[in-house]
């Protein structure tokens, strides 16, 4: 199983799994559909689903576009409803409720978002089971035999924190940060109550360009994990396999 990145953070989300057949299952829809043709040499024939959070723009910009290509797109009825596609190419799922899309076994988990959000829970042969959480403050959940993680990692409340002379519109902007998005803090508490034993990745998703540090953040996740940690930068493209060897 191979992972890689097409967009992470506000200006557009996308995540492609594929497995050593060459099907896929993509995860958001924040990119244009041209840009995820032409990492797919224009054959979207092996995609077998995508997979969408919530309505946000940098998340579901690209639905419509998707289901007029002929491809599946799974979403919540909220988000569904917020982009006004009508197409049988659009299929609402529910939290908790499991789904088959190919090999992939799918169940949605509620987030803590602004708006209704998604967070995924995968299982295929190749790759075990893949935890995906975005824009949430707090995950509630506790997993087990997870292989790889892909998880928000927004900000830092230090580096929020540090920050002096806000005022109307940025303090307006900081307190939305605080509500609906994941800092690198609960990203590590959230690992922490979970068993990483038999986990190989953990990618960090969703970076801020003003309140993250990449480089920071990754070294810190490996020294407090002792697992491989990557940053989800466009290009990205790692093995993602159930086992690291």
């Amino acid at each position: 199983m191979e992972f890689t990145v097409l967009g992470s953070g506000s200006h557009g989300n996308c995540y492609i799994l594929t497995s050593e057949n060459g099907d896929q299952l993509i995860i958001e829809a924040g990119i244009k559909l041209s840009r995820v043709k032409k990492f797919l040499d224009f054959n979207l024939n092996n995609v077998l689903g995508v997979l969408v959070s919530h309505s946000h723009l940098d998340h579901a910009k690209a639905m419509k576009e998707m289901t007029e290509s002929g491809i599946n797109v799974y979403a919540s009825s909220h988000t569904i409803e917020a982009m006004d596609i009508k197409s049988h190419r659009v299929k609402k799922i529910e939290a908790k409720k499991a789904y088959k899309i190919g090999p992939w076994k799918v169940i949605p988990i509620e987030m803590k978002h602004d708006v209704p959000c998604f967070g995924f829970v995968l299982n295929h042969e190749e790759c075990g089971n893949v935890v995906f959480i975005t824009d949430t403050y707090y995950s509630p959940f506790k997993f087990k035999n997870i292989n790889n993680w892909i998880v928000e990692a927004n900000y830092s409340e230090e580096i929020l924190d540090g920050k002096e002379g806000y005022g109307n519109q940025n303090d307006f902007l900081r307190n939305r940060v605080l509500s609906s998005h994941l800092s690198i803090e609960n990203c590590w508490d959230l690992l922490k109550k979970n068993d990483l034993t038999q986990t190989n990745n953990i990618v960090l998703t969703h970076l801020s360009d003003t309140n993250s540090h990449a480089e920071n953040f990754k070294r810190m996740t490996k020294e407090k994990t002792g697992k491989s940690v990557h940053i989800a930068e466009t290009g990205l493209n790692i093995n993602f396999d159930k086992r690291p060897f």
